[in-house]
């Protein structure tokens, strides 16, 4: 039998201790946005990689001002937030030519959410197949591209003209 192993999920599958800031929050305050998987930062809202991806190109949404709800947010953050999802299917479609797209939010934790006081719209690219016996049996992704690479890919994208 061979093995597939994938010890970064470690940190996503076991319960670690509650966080008491927001992650999103942290990563907006340091300086090192390749580090932290910030592919733009426009006016209100920041578009980043998720770090435990269920696609390839899986990425998300959120504003700077740190809401949990939609109802908390400024209409201006809201209409930013869903200008630049338009943008990000854009370029995904451009770059990984995926045949269909999740878009979402989950608010709140009992709804999914695993940063549940700041809310985040996920943007994910999808393809026939891609949620095959690895994911659905075996609990584990397999994903074609490392996290590096799809953030200099769309890096360029975002940087390009708007």
């Amino acid at each position: 039998m061979d093995y597939l192993w994938s010890p970064w999920r470690f940190h996503y599958v076991s319960k670690p201790e509650p966080r008491s800031t927001c992650l999103f929050c942290e990563k907006l305050c340091q300086a090192n946005d390749a580090e932290n998987l910030i592919i733009r930062r426009a006016r209100r809202n920041f578009v980043l990689l998720n770090i435990y991806p269920y696609t390839t190109g899986h990425l998300m949404i959120a504003p700077y001002e740190h809401v949990a709800t939609l109802e908390e947010a400024a209409e201006e953050t809201l209409t930013e937030m869903i200008f630049l999802t338009r943008q990000a299917v854009a370029h995904l479609r451009t770059i990984y030519n995926p045949q269909g797209i999740n878009l979402g939010m989950n608010i709140g934790e009992c709804a999914g959410a695993g940063v549940a006081g700041h809310i985040h719209m996920h943007v994910v690219p999808r393809w026939v197949g891609d949620s095959n016996f690895m994911t659905t049996i075996g609990e584990t992704r397999v994903l074609p591209e490392d996290l590096k690479t799809t953030y200099e890919k769309l890096s360029r994208a975002f940087a390009g003209p708007r």
